[in-house]
C-alpha cells in the first residue's frame, strides 16, 4: 500500500466515529499496537526535539525502503506516532518526502490537539522526513 492510500483509509477510519472522545480513544488503541522499541533506541539522539511528552524515534532502511519504529512515554503521542509509522514506514525515502499531510488536516487531528500536541506533531513528521533524506543520502 503507497502512502497515499494509507492516509485515505486512516480517513476513512476516523470518519467511522462520532466524536472527538472516539477519536481518541482510537489513536490509545493505534498507539497499543506499535511493537516495543528496544531500549538502545530511547537514547537522547532519538528523541524528537518540541514534543512535550518523550517520543523516541528509530528508522533503518532495507532494500530501499525506510522502516521506522518509535515509542512514547504518554498514550495519546504514542497513538499519534503509531499513526505516521502507519503511513510512512516501509515506504520509499524519495515518497515520504513527497507525501502531502494533508490528511492530518481532513481526519482534524491538528484542530483537535492542544497547542503543544500539535507542534509536536509537526515535529514528528520533521523527523520522519529527516531521516528519509538522510537515508535517502545514504543510498
Amino acid at each position: 500500500m503507497n502512502i497515499q492510500e494509507t492516509q485515505n483509509e486512516l480517513q476513512e477510519e476516523f470518519a467511522l466515529f462520532d466524536d472527538w472522545m472516539q477519536r481518541y480513544e482510537y489513536l490509545i488503541e493505534l498507539g497499543k499496537t506499535l511493537p516495543l522499541l528496544e531500549e538502545d533506541y530511547k537514547t537522547e539522539d532519538h528523541l524528537i526535539k518540541g514534543c512535550q511528552s518523550k517520543v523516541w524515534l528509530h528508522a533503518k532502511s532495507n532494500e530501499g525502503l525506510v522502516y521506522f519504529t518509535a515509542d512514547s512515554d504518554a498514550i495519546i503521542t504514542k497513538g499519534i506516532i503509531a499513526m505516521l509509522i502507519r503511513v510512512y514506514s516501509g515506504q520509499k525515502p524519495q515518497d515520504i518526502l513527497a507525501a502531502s499531510n494533508e490528511f492530518i488536516d481532513e481526519i482534524g487531528l491538528k484542530e483537535h490537539l492542544s497547542p503543544t500536541r500539535a507542534n509536536g506533531l509537526v515535529s514528528m513528521i520533521a523527523k520522519i522526513k529527516m531521516y528519509a533524506l538522510t537515508l535517502q543520502s545514504a543510498n
